[in-house]
């Protein structure tokens, strides 16, 4: 291949499939299932979102090929089983989309008429919804309840998963009209946290706590912020501070477990300035 030549999708696919030959592949490979394939998934995920929020553009492409890499494994699985293969997944996502977007593709053809109305953002997010709505109710079974909750992956992280509930709940309008009695719910769960702490009742601090989280999650899910973006964010920010507490401590001779309360703080404080001083 010359320096101009590029590989081609159906280039990965081949290697995909050459991969999990029974007569040459790789063994590691040929081992593999759909479930095995699951913790590499979510990590090449968020190794995506973690290049992304770096702003490291230039290794994002590597990333995000290791994310369509799994596709085209589970796609390898289901063909090698006649479930379905590449082209089906293809097909499904855009069959979905077209769906989806009735304000993009009024007559449900990918090539066809031209939208004849312009829609707002908000009036999309709702049709959007509808549309899901009306899809879970199509696909249930006969006997069962459709729930506006049934199509939530249950394995979501829970900050994730919280605010995919409360936005489901909303639409079908179980939900606060205003901010005010959401902080309310915060400052209640507070106190039943401090309650249950009170009591020494390790079962009902740990529910309690997770009622506090949920609140939060609401109060941000009314202020439009993504709460896992939002803790990915403090995570991060802490992570630097302490690296640069470490660095002082280590520059002072001092070890952190050996600092008073107060030296600590100082240290910190130390940190949060400097970190706040425009590079």
């Amino acid at each position: 291949m010359s320096a101009t030549d590029q590989y081609s999708l159906a280039d990965l696919l081949y290697l995909m499939a050459r991969l999990r030959d029974p007569e040459g592949g790789c063994p590691w490979d040929l081992q593999q299932d759909f479930a095995s394939i699951v913790p590499h998934t979510l990590e090449e995920a968020y190794e995506v979102a973690d290049a992304i929020e770096r702003q490291d553009f230039a290794h994002l492409p590597s990333e995000l090929g290791d994310l369509l890499f799994q596709v085209v494994y589970y796609s390898q699985l289901g063909d090698e089983q006649q479930w379905f293969d590449f082209s089906t997944v293809v097909h499904s996502i855009t069959q979905k989309l077209i769906r989806r977007h009735p304000h993009v593709f009024p007559d449900g053809q990918l090539r066809g008429a031209a939208p004849s109305a312009a829609v707002s953002t908000e009036q999309v997010a709702r049709r959007w919804e509808d549309i899901k709505q009306q899809e879970r109710a199509e696909q249930a079974q006969p006997e069962h309840q459709v729930s506006a909750l049934d199509d939530i992956p249950r394995n979501l992280p829970a900050l994730t998963r919280a605010l995919k509930i409360q936005k489901r709940a909303s639409h079908i309008g179980f939900d606060w009209s205003h901010l005010a009695p959401v902080l309310d719910k915060v400052d209640e769960e507070l106190q039943e946290v401090r309650e249950a702490i009170s009591q020494g009742e390790p079962v009902a601090i740990s529910e309690e706590l997770g009622d506090l989280l949920f609140a939060t999650v609401n109060v941000a899910r009314h202020l439009k912020v993504n709460p896992e973006t939002a803790l990915r964010a403090a995570n991060s920010k802490f992570s630097q501070r302490l690296q640069h507490v470490e660095q002082q401590a280590q520059e002072q001779g001092v070890a952190l477990s050996e600092c008073s309360e107060a030296e600590l703080d100082a240290l910190w404080n130390i940190a949060k300035q400097a970190l706040s001083q425009p590079q």
